[in-house]
């Protein structure tokens, strides 16, 4: 009962032992209590009612009640990292029980075996002791076995063998009521499904299986730890380690187990390392090895060195010292079977290059480049990293371009495989050192041309396919409705009282969790090229007169490559750090100038958009032509309002995240009917004056009726949709921008940094949120957000943004009118007028925002709100 109903099996132990049982019977409810304490409690209580279970089995002269205790108290000491101990308890229970008794022992200690990661005795108890059990017909602990043979083949990287034992496991579970079993086996599928490189089925599996134990009211360290382990390979390694700390902090809060402690403590340290905190990471990875050596655990303390090493090369220790630790690590993974030995290689290949040492690093890279040609897509990846190290210390700059074409191939694969843009935008991260070494190697002998190539091959790849849509999820659906409800409630009670409300506001970041992880649950449509770039379809469409910008960034400097005329060129500007904190002086600026009484800051603006135009065009500014421009920045660049630059300042310019989404926007057929929608949001100091004004111009019908209703399809005459006050709901609002030839959303936003996918734009039911964008079919053609921060991104993976603006191209809009700072309210008003004059007479985007800016007034009120507003697109 312990596992079935963890609780239930307490209570009834203590009650028992409140009986004045037999010394056989209080022997089982000591142990009964010692597992529960050991597995959800503190293991020196553990430890107490364990040593007692046995002296009352010895009482109760039965040996095979005494050895099971022994295997009991064996794991528990373990676990403890009294590993002497611990296998001096399992030789005694094996000496004491014989036949089906003995078997269990030996599933036990084989258990022990994987938690030292000695595989090789784990499989070895583990073949001796199923034939016995199946003979007894012991479905549980038959079960049991078979879960444990499979995990020990995860561990060496046998998925096949490790997925045969799963399902032969969970079969039989199927026939028992272990609750608690039954959840183990669901997170096992979860860590088969993520060995298999299925990251979304493993998300889905361990979310799955933390429902059951919650069921059952049991921690769930070992889930966290596993749970860990995918986030980090989807990118998300700050949330692991935010997951893992938390989980080390609750387990010492009970006195639990010191191993899992110490397996914490490694998975804290490598989240640390790839979320770029070495510090933490060499702090958590040293704490870690000092645990597992205490618990004679070499197969993890030789993991845990790993990290250790990778974080102290992070810090900028490169010795001679560190190449020949790595390599004695990777001596030792590789005898061990672990999956982990061509990272060891890697690194100290990576090293010795670092120090000169061609011959070293040859070595060490070779064996890691072996691993490129099987297993999962991040060991191909390892391989591939090595193999291309490899080229380039030769002088091959073929080889190095052929190893990053195939390493990034292996890295689409695998990031097509996720349904959720946030994974796809994060898995890039773990192709940026191949973009960056195809990168240098093209600016070393290719050309320009070769250098664009490789720029665009890593660049915004988040945007090559539409997010996948859950298959109408009700759940998904449900739980969007209640967060915007009770998102609404909790902006209304800081509006009324001007605090917040903790209650509310808790139960809204409980709801966005759960959004969030099923949105992460969704599988990609599989392999697929996207947009393959060709320099020579760019070149076409940019014809004579427009002048493609697009902006690599190659050790720290920004390289501009301008396109147009049937050439490429390159020209070397400044350093990207700067550019990036002149850039965050012109948003204060901006902000500054938003409000009447600014106006003294205006010319300090002005000088740092000239600044700024030095430090990202340097001296191609002086060969954009006359024409139009598009600018194609790095992720890093994303605040930089590009029309504030003197020699963008009077042009028709547009924004683009990659050329090829430019190519895409500029190949996208607008709708048939030209649907126009004018959405009015709450609250806006301005009361969203333009829209009255725009639907009289584009002569709307009638208001719809409070209900949602309006009578007559105003579509149907040409005249557009105008949704405000109840009618600005996010469902109506929904079904009518599906499609439409033109939005316009007047409607304050909220830009969130710590969460990109919950950006949102007010409506009258609460919060339109980027996820809501995700399920239309076809967004606008053409978007103008009138609105604050509707232009603000965050900065993920290799070269990716996610926003509300990242969120509309990829699912059909052509260009988009969006705000990357705050604005003036009242100064909005006549810019949108103004641009929809533009449009009304036949312009694009672009060119209408530019006669738009010209059109203001020419104070610094109206100057700054035109240039904190951008084009992005090609509509």
């Amino acid at each position: 009962m312990v596992f079935a109903a963890p609780g239930e099996a307490l209570a009834r132990a203590e009650e028992l032992l409140g009986a004045d049982p037999s010394p056989l019977h209080a022997s089982v409810a000591h142990q009964v209590i010692g597992i529960w304490q050991r597995d959800f409690g503190d293991t020196r209580r553990a430890l107490a009612h364990l040593r007692r279970a046995r002296e009352l089995a010895a009482r109760a002269d039965s040996a095979e009640r005494e050895a099971d205790v022994l295997a009991t108290l064996g794991v528990a000491l373990v676990h403890a990292g009294r590993t002497r101990d611990g296998l001096a308890a399992f030789e005694r229970g094996v000496a004491r029980g014989t036949g089906h008794t003995r078997a269990r022992v030996l599933f036990r200690r084989a258990y022990v075996w994987w938690v030292l990661g000695r595989h090789g005795e784990a499989l070895e108890d583990v073949r001796r002791a199923v034939p016995v059990l199946r003979q007894a017909d012991d479905v549980i602990w038959t079960a049991r076995a078979l879960t444990l043979r499979a995990t020990v083949h995860l561990a060496l990287g046998a998925v096949d063998r490790a997925d045969a034992d799963f399902t032969a496991a969970e079969a039989l579970w199927d026939t028992t009521g272990q609750e608690h079993d039954k959840a183990d086996a669901v997170e096992s599928r979860g860590l088969a499904a993520f060995r298999a490189g299925d990251v979304p089925a493993a998300l889905r599996l361990l979310d799955e299986a933390e429902e059951r134990y919650a069921k059952l009211g049991t921690p769930t360290f070992m889930l966290t730890i596993r749970r860990c382990e995918v986030l980090m390979a989807a990118g998300l390694a700050t949330e692991a380690l935010a997951e893992a700390d938390g989980a080390i902090a609750a387990l010492d809060g009970i006195g639990g187990q010191s191993t899992r402690k110490a397996e914490l403590l490694l998975v804290a340290a490598r989240a640390a390392r790839l979320a770029g905190d070495p510090q933490t990471s060499l702090a958590r990875a040293a704490l870690a090895v000092r645990l597992f050596a205490g618990q004679r655990r070499t197969w993890y303390e030789t993991h845990a060195r790993l990290v250790l090493l990778e974080a102290r090369v992070a810090t900028g220790r490169a010795s001679g010292r560190l190449v020949a630790d790595a390599a004695s690590v990777a001596e030792r993974l590789a005898a061990f079977g672990a999956p982990a030995a061509p990272e060891a290689s890697l690194l100290a290949g990576r090293i010795a290059l670092g120090l000169g040492w061609t011959a070293d690093a040859e070595r060490h890279l070779a064996v890691a480049a072996r691993s490129r040609h099987g297993g999962p897509p991040l060991a191909r990846m390892t391989g591939w990293a090595a193999q291309a190290l490899r080229a380039r210390a030769a002088g091959s700059t073929r080889g190095v371009l052929e190893a990053c074409r195939r390493g990034l191939d292996v890295l689409d694969d695998h990031r097509m495989t996720l349904g959720a843009s946030e994974l796809r935008a994060r898995a890039t991260a773990q192709g940026a050192e191949l973009a960056a070494l195809a990168q240098r190697a093209s600016l070393v002998s290719g050309g320009p041309r070769r250098l664009l190539v490789w720029s665009e091959r890593w660049r915004a790849t988040v945007l090559s396919a539409p997010p996948t849509r859950p298959p109408a999820d009700p759940v998904l659906l449900s739980t969007m409705t209640a967060f915007r409800e009770l998102a609404a409630r909790a902006d209304e009670a800081r509006t009324d009282g001007g605090r917040p409300a903790p209650a509310l506001e808790r139960e809204q970041r409980r709801l966005e969790r759960e959004i969030r992880s099923r949105t992460l649950h969704m599988r990609g449509e599989g392999p697929g090229d996207g947009d393959r770039f060709d320099v020579g379809r760019l070149l076409d469409r940019l014809g004579d007169d427009l002048r493609l910008v697009e902006l690599a960034v190659l050790d720290g400097r920004v390289h501009v490559l301008l396109c147009g005329q049937g050439r490429v060129r390159r020209f070397e500007a400044g350093l990207l750090t700067e550019a990036e904190r002149e850039a965050e002086h012109v948003q204060a600026g901006l902000r500054r100038l938003a409000h009447p009484g600014g106006e003294a800051r205006l010319p300090l603006v002005e000088a740092a958009g000239a600044r700024l135009q030095e430090l990202l065009l340097g001296p191609a500014a002086a060969h954009l032509g006359n024409g139009p421009v598009v600018v194609v920045p790095p992720s890093r660049l994303h605040r930089v309002p590009w029309a504030l630059l003197p020699a963008l300042r009077e042009r028709v310019l547009s924004v683009s995240p990659s050329a090829v989404s430019w190519l895409r926007a500029k190949e996208t057929a607008p709708p048939p009917g030209g649907r126009q929608v004018l959405v009015r949001g709450p609250g806006l100091a301005s009361g969203g004056a333009e829209v009255p004004e725009l639907a009289d111009r584009y002569g709307a019908a009638p208001r719809p009726r409070e209900n949602g209703g309006a009578g007559a399809d105003p579509a149907a005459d040409g005249r557009p949709t105008v949704l405000e006050g109840d009618a600005a709901r996010v469902p109506r609002v929904l079904r009518e921008l599906d499609g439409a030839a033109l939005a316009h959303i007047a409607a304050h936003g909220t830009f969130r940094a710590d969460s990109p996918l919950f950006s949102s734009l007010r409506m009258a039911d609460g919060p339109l949120i980027v996820h809501d964008f995700e399920r239309l079919d076809r967004s606008p053609y053409r978007i103008i957000l009138s609105c604050c921060d509707t232009a603000r991104f965050a900065s993920v993976g290799a070269d990716e943004l996610l926003g509300l603006v990242t969120a509309l191209l990829p699912l059909g809009t052509a260009g988009v009118v969006a705000c990357s700072a705050p604005v003036n309210d009242a100064a909005v008003v006549p810019l949108m007028l103004a641009l929809h004059k533009g449009l009304d007479s036949g312009l694009s985007l672009a060119e209408a925002l530019r006669d738009a800016r010209a059109a203001l007034p020419d104070d610094a009120v109206h100057r700054a709100t035109g240039w904190a507003f951008s084009a992005f697109g090609a509509a």
